[in-house]
């Protein structure tokens, strides 16, 4: 390998090193919520129904903005309308992700646990975690909820999977189970 040869590749190790470091700098993880957690530290918790989405740039970073109608208040003061802002989302010809981040559709229900100061908009607590998707059945048009930050992880002990969070939970046993949690907590207040 040559001076020359020998000088390119490692100004590009030197680049990609601190491209690495960069991005391992700003990774973020979070803690595993319970859903008693959840309940506990949400502000607010509702079942909402996305009316839509716009996203734009702000401190060099793309934000979007979703303004939700509620359809049932289970904790908190909300109006007939929230808006949730979380980062990430498409500006012009930029499009931006955070893995665990949420997005949501046009007319889709969820329900979400949610977090924020007096006057600004809501952001989900946990991101993912806090938030639970609502799907029909086509077939029993049963609503099922569905959290999205289940994980599967396998137990090298017991040689089994074990699943964290809710999954396909029918719509009467995650109310019943979100009150219960709701109850447990107004119980643990002062």
């Amino acid at each position: 390998m040559s001076y020359v040869q020998r000088r390119r590749f490692l100004w590009i190790l030197f680049l990609a090193g601190i491209v690495l470091a960069a991005v391992v700098a700003n990774a973020t993880t979070l803690a595993r919520l319970s859903f008693d957690n959840l309940a506990q530290q949400a502000a607010a918790v509702a079942r909402l129904c996305c009316v839509g989405s716009e996203s734009h740039w702000e401190g060099g970073e793309i934000w979007t903005e979703t303004e939700f109608e509620v359809v049932e208040r289970n904790k908190g003061t909300l109006g007939g309308t929230v808006t949730v802002r979380m980062l990430g989302g498409r500006a012009g010809n930029f499009y931006s992700r955070v893995d665990g981040v949420p997005a949501f559709r046009s007319g889709e229900e969820v329900y979400l646990f949610l977090w924020g100061k007096p006057g600004e908009p809501y952001r989900v607590l946990g991101w993912s975690q806090g938030t639970f998707r609502i799907a029909r059945d086509a077939r029993s048009g049963v609503e099922r909820v569905t959290q999205e930050s289940v994980s599967t992880n396998f137990d090298p002990h017991s040689r089994q999977f074990h699943s964290e969070g809710i999954t396909a939970m029918a719509l009467p046993a995650f109310q019943e189970q979100l009150r219960q949690a709701l109850e447990r907590r107004s119980k643990n207040e002062p």
